[in-house]
């Protein structure tokens, strides 16, 4: 029997990670976190599958794969956090535990950047921990996952 599937999804610009603003979010890059990811999540039991765009709409069709295909999303929606109805209903409809992640602190940002659209559809939001929001968020819906019994 196949493990189960966990979807992560990479929102705009985080195909830049180690070279963008390496003071805010840190100089892991994109394929260290998803590799790491990988690595944890055999350990866990599940597949992870991982996914980037800068295309809204490409991030939505992703979401919406994730219905009856995997057991939960780890979503961090970039820049799309703080405009994005299509990507917040995309998480709502594909009726999967998601959890948004931020390498920074979003509190600790410009105003703008406070307010998120699609935390109000996710399980947990983690972030502030740079590359390690990532993992924070596999194991606590790893955690979630086995306590309603979808994950041994």
């Amino acid at each position: 029997m196949p493990a189960p599937t966990l979807f992560v999804i990479h929102g705009p610009n985080l195909n830049l990670l180690g070279v963008r603003e390496p003071h805010i979010y840190g100089t892991t890059t994109l394929a260290e976190i998803d590799e790491e990811l990988a690595r944890r999540g055999q350990k866990l039991g599940v597949q992870v599958v991982s996914f980037q765009s800068n295309i809204e709409g490409e991030l939505v069709t992703q979401v919406q794969r994730a219905r009856g295909t995997a057991q939960g999303i780890l979503i961090n929606p970039g820049g799309y956090t703080h405009t994005s109805v299509a990507i917040r209903d995309a998480i709502e409809a594909a009726e999967v535990p998601a959890v948004e992640v931020h390498l920074s602190n979003l509190h600790r940002r410009e105003p703008f950047r406070r307010r998120s659209f699609v935390a109000g559809v996710c399980l947990a939001q983690v972030a502030g921990f740079g590359a390690a929001s990532y993992y924070v968020a596999l194991d606590g819906l790893c955690a979630h996952l086995r306590s309603k019994g979808l994950l041994s």
